[in-house]
């Protein structure tokens, strides 16, 4: 059985283990940008948490908007051509193997995520050019060591060779006693000289006090799993050591959004950091 078949096999697998009761945010995302692959639990722990971040949809899209951006550039000028995209999420339009096989059909992708939901769609992720590659990973970011001696992952890229790694709206899931940095870091060490690190954060820098409150509030309620929102300083961490991509650090509503018709949302808006950096 081939490394695509043994995943869509476990794809339907995967639907008996999916816990419908608690709320996961690969689910949640989904809710908030008007997919069906959700359910209560999601649905209700999307709305507390727009009912303090009203704005959260925006979020989510300029979110997405900024994966399109960062992949167009890692491909299109850093000349990338292998991604490791943890956090993946319910697929929808514009998947990073679409974006970068668009501009070099030879890209060779690697999608992982925890939630047997997103497994269970992991066929959409799976339609690579016949130039590249595609597959698809059932694990958890907090074991990096798992994902990076994967077979289908030692079958899909080369790790001699520059890779991209996209953690994209999933480090605020990580919280302090889970050591985001070393997770980030034991990636990273994987990888030669020459990859990328991208990552989006969640933060409440542009929030009034009230309002952060309130966001602590929620993000420390079990119902919505664990939520832990940075700080620009915090989230400046994970690139220490690397060389950030212009304009460096930004809201993901300004990172190299030149070409962006109409008018960008407000930083508030937004509320995630977005970089690139390379690792030397």
């Amino acid at each position: 059985m081939s490394s695509e078949e043994s995943t869509l096999a476990a794809g339907a697998e995967a639907l008996s283990r999916i816990d419908t009761s608690v709320a996961h945010p690969a689910r949640r995302y989904n809710y908030w940008l008007g997919g069906k692959d959700n359910f209560q639990a999601d649905r209700e722990s999307g709305d507390a948490i727009a009912a303090v971040f009203p704005s959260v949809r925006i979020a989510v899209l300029e979110n997405r908007a900024f994966l399109r951006r960062a992949v167009a550039y890692l491909a299109r000028e850093a000349g990338i051509r292998q991604f490791l995209d943890i956090g993946t999420g319910i697929p929808t339009a514009d998947n990073t193997h679409e974006v970068a096989q668009a501009i070099a059909p030879e890209s060779r992708i690697v999608y992982v995520d925890n939630d047997p939901i997103v497994l269970s769609h992991a066929r959409a992720l799976l339609t690579s050019t016949p130039h590249g590659a595609t597959a698809y990973i059932d694990a958890d970011l907090r074991e990096p060591e798992r994902i990076l001696s994967h077979p289908d992952l030692l079958e899909t890229l080369d790790l001699s060779q520059p890779v991209a790694l996209m953690l994209l709206a999933v480090m605020h899931f990580i919280e302090d006693e889970d050591d985001p940095y070393g997770i980030v870091n034991r990636l990273l060490d994987a990888l030669p000289s020459g990859s990328y690190l991208t990552i989006t954060h969640g933060t409440v820098d542009f929030m009034p006090e009230e309002q952060r409150q309130q966001g602590h509030a929620v993000a420390t309620n079990g119902r919505h799993g664990a939520l832990k929102p940075r700080t620009r300083e915090e989230y400046g961490r994970f690139f220490d050591g690397l060389q950030l991509v212009p304009p460096g650090i930004a809201v993901v509503t300004e990172w190299r959004a030149e070409g962006e018709s109409g008018e960008r949302p407000a930083p508030a808006d937004a509320a995630i950091f977005g970089a690139v950096a390379r690792k030397p």
